[in-house]
């Protein structure tokens, strides 16, 4: 008896999709749910951030590398934000643009030498900066070593016990830093949360913050709005009440320094520096038995340009992916812990079947069914069986996240907007979440090969960065 192997094989991509789409919605409702609650609480204490009068100081962190595009917009963003005491300290990364001469301009820089604590590694600083301007300003000039030893050298800078990582080609809401805390406030086994990331192209901004969202005319943007929306009010916000979230942005994040000095701060071998904190808090404090939590929040928003070329976005994708491999071989213990909880006995496994393995099982996918079809291997009923699983219910979880949207937080108020955004969760499903597949799958090679990794250069359009 012969056995049909393409039969078999056929099945399984099927029921694979299947699986990915089922457990993506499963996520999906559990989003609900929490987005449910949240905006339940947030109706109770009103649409203005909660001002209580006991938050604690937290040092805004922004490390910075080639960003004279953008810095000067970003830093008067994080200088004008609601909070009763913060502190901005950007860290140039050994930048070989004008970031630093833009910087000492703008803000009107003078050397401020002090010591540093020694409590996490970097790469020798070379010279300490504060704003004769704004008094909560100063500038760390460092020896080029990457984003997470840049965010390294900003903790050992840093004067509070929280701080706040940010990107600097980011912009903040007035209100995110109220927001973000509250966790803290409300639970002292707190150690780290996170916001959500919007995209910024095309919306206006004036004197570092977003006067109105809105809709790029490049349709790479406005897929990524698609998809940054899908990722965060479905992906994170689904782990968050099940204390099972994995990553927390690196262009937004909130964290207790003292427990990230603990467990030895950034780690500078990887492209994947922020998950993989995060991932190792959840470790160190699981078998320390150390009660903790690590939250999502939806409404704290940090805004970001996003690459609006291919090549930009395609290295992008693929330093995620191999940041994402990195990250979960690291602590490939966690699910096997007797306390590995939600994080390690969900969270990894869903990250690592679905996310790091994911892009190799769909594209082999891809070319098998359709191979086969060509070739005549896969009958006709197979393939629109294959289709339906993996492009019918990929458009279904992009609209499902837009759909999160129009029922929460509204933010793109022009109906036109939302009906654009709804016909980019369509036709993202034919093209672009493929060619993300392959950009993702080289990342797995680079990974696999250990290729060199640097920082992550963008193309900046400087659009709104005046």
């Amino acid at each position: 008896m012969t056995v049909d192997w393409t039969w078999w094989a056929q099945l399984g991509f099927i029921l694979y999709f299947l699986l990915l789409n089922g457990m993506y919605l499963l996520l999906n409702a559990l989003s609900m749910i929490s987005l449910t609650s949240y905006l339940r609480e947030r109706a109770e204490t009103g649409e203005v951030a909660p001002y209580l009068g006991v938050e604690p100081p937290v040092s805004i962190l922004m490390p910075a590398y080639n960003e004279e595009a953008t810095i000067r917009t970003s830093v008067r963003s994080m200088l004008q934000l609601q909070y009763p005491d913060f502190e901005v300290v950007v860290i140039n990364d050994g930048s070989k643009d004008q970031t630093l001469a833009v910087l000492m301009a703008e803000f009107e820089l003078e050397p401020h030498p002090e010591p540093l604590r020694q409590a996490v590694e970097h790469k020798p600083v070379l010279g300490i900066y504060r704003s004769r301007r704004y008094a909560n300003l100063r500038v760390i000039d460092k020896a080029n070593g990457g984003k997470a030893d840049a965010l390294n050298a900003g903790i050992n800078a840093a004067r509070h016990g929280l701080f706040c990582g940010v990107d600097a080609d980011s912009i903040l809401q007035r209100d995110s830093l109220l927001r973000v805390v509250q966790p803290f406030l409300e639970d002292e086994r707190t150690v780290a949360a996170g916001g959500t990331v919007r995209i910024a192209n095309g919306s206006q901004v004036r004197g570092g913050f977003l006067i109105k969202a809105g809709l790029p005319g490049n349709w790479l943007a406005r897929f990524q709005i698609v998809e940054y929306l899908r990722a965060f009010l479905f992906g994170r916000l689904g782990w968050s009440p099940m204390n099972a979230v994995l990553i927390i942005s690196g262009a937004f994040g909130l964290f207790d320094r003292e427990r990230v000095m603990a467990v030895g701060g950034y780690r500078t071998d990887t492209v994947g520096e922020d998950m993989e904190l995060v991932v190792r808090l959840h470790r160190y404090h699981r078998a320390a038995k150390i009660p903790y939590r690590i939250r999502y929040l939806p409404d704290p928003i940090c805004w970001t340009e996003c690459p609006e070329d291919l090549g930009t976005l395609g290295r992008q994708r693929s330093r995620w992916q191999r940041g994402l491999a990195e990250s979960l071989v690291r602590h490939v213990r966690l699910p096997l812990s007797r306390r590995g909880g939600a994080a390690g006995w969900l969270a990894w496994p869903f990250m690592a079947l679905f996310e790091w393995l994911g892009p190799l099982i769909e594209l082999v996918g891809y070319v098998f069914m359709i191979a086969g079809f060509v070739l005549g291997a896969v009958s006709y009923t197979a393939l629109t069986a294959f289709l339906l699983v993996a492009i019918g219910m990929g458009i279904l979880l992009s609209v499902n996240g837009l759909l999160l949207e129009t029922l929460s937080f509204r933010v793109y108020s022009r109906r036109r907007d939302m009906l654009q955004l709804f016909l980019m969760a369509i036709l993202e499903n034919f093209g672009y979440r493929q060619l993300n597949t392959l950009w993702r799958v080289r990342g797995l090679w680079q990974w696999f090969s250990r290729s060199k990794h640097n920082w992550g250069v963008m193309k900046r359009s400087g659009k709104w960065g005046q």
